[in-house]
């Protein structure tokens, strides 16, 4: 189930003011290889992602991005996303999807649309599962993530992936794994705001059944369930702030050597 790193009440005062320091950490180079950034939404993952990222001069991927435009694409057919398998297959497989690596501009576009608002929206967010449960379509898909990390790292050196499997499946020889974790009450809330922050109208119980509902569902599909890989290290973001998280992640790089 990995090392799990559920930091005592001392351990996170401490997280906290490092994240302060300037420069968070020691860690000033290009990051060399993949670092992989799993666990369930809300958790921070996206943003400690992109931030790691940048920090660490690296590419940037959201796996989860490529699902929801798929997702996208099915709903724009007019297509039942839990209906018949072989008609959401081959539009979610065929459609034309370009993502961005650049943590400084990274998105998704469709068909040449930048969708990257529409993807976050509550009728893709519904849809998503079902779609991303289907292994055929997961098994294109993850064939195009690890061309897109293939490129990154032959042009950039790294690239930070995030996503539900990219330690157990997509990069499973990733140098450094990372599972977050948090309270379903706590990722709820901080969905809640997100969409909130993007102008949409939420209910926090309603989002909240949602995560239910999402984690359910991720975790016992037959393909690539959301589950930490073994030698991920697990951290759980409760009682973390964004700073502290990322400054965590910024010592691990550097305690595996991975800046260069």
């Amino acid at each position: 189930m990995g090392v799990r790193l559920r930091r005592p009440d001392d351990a996170v005062a401490q997280a906290e003011r490092a994240a302060h320091r300037k420069g968070f950490g020691g860690v000033t180079g290009k990051l060399r290889g993949v670092v992989a950034m799993d666990g369930p939404s809300g958790t921070g993952k996206s943003t400690v992602s992109r931030r790691l990222a940048k920090h660490c001069n690296a590419g940037y991927l959201d796996s989860g991005s490529m699902y929801r435009a798929a997702t996208l694409a099915v709903l724009r057919a007019g297509v039942d996303p839990e209906g018949p398998v072989e008609p959401v297959v081959r539009i979610a497989t065929t459609c034309a999807l370009e993502l961005r690596t650049d943590p400084d501009a990274p998105g998704v576009r469709l068909a040449g649309e930048d969708v990257e608002a529409e993807i976050r929206g509550p009728e893709v967010t519904r849809a998503v599962s079902a779609v991303s449960a289907i292994p055929q379509v997961r098994e294109v898909l993850v064939a195009r993530q690890r061309e897109l990390i293939e490129q990154a790292v032959h042009e950039n050196g790294g690239i930070v992936v995030e996503g539900r499997d990219i330690g157990s499946v997509v990069v499973p020889d990733a140098p450094l794994k990372v599972y977050l974790t948090a309270s379903e009450e706590v990722r709820a809330a901080r969905r809640a705001a997100q969409d909130r922050k993007a102008g949409r109208e939420v209910d926090v119980e309603t989002v909240l059944a949602d995560v239910r509902r999402r984690d359910q569902l991720d975790s016992t599909r037959k393909t690539s369930p959301l589950h930490a890989a073994p030698d991920a290290l697990i951290v759980d973001t409760d009682d973390l702030s964004v700073d502290a998280v990322l400054d965590l992640l910024v010592r691990l790089v550097e305690e595996r050597g991975l800046c260069e």
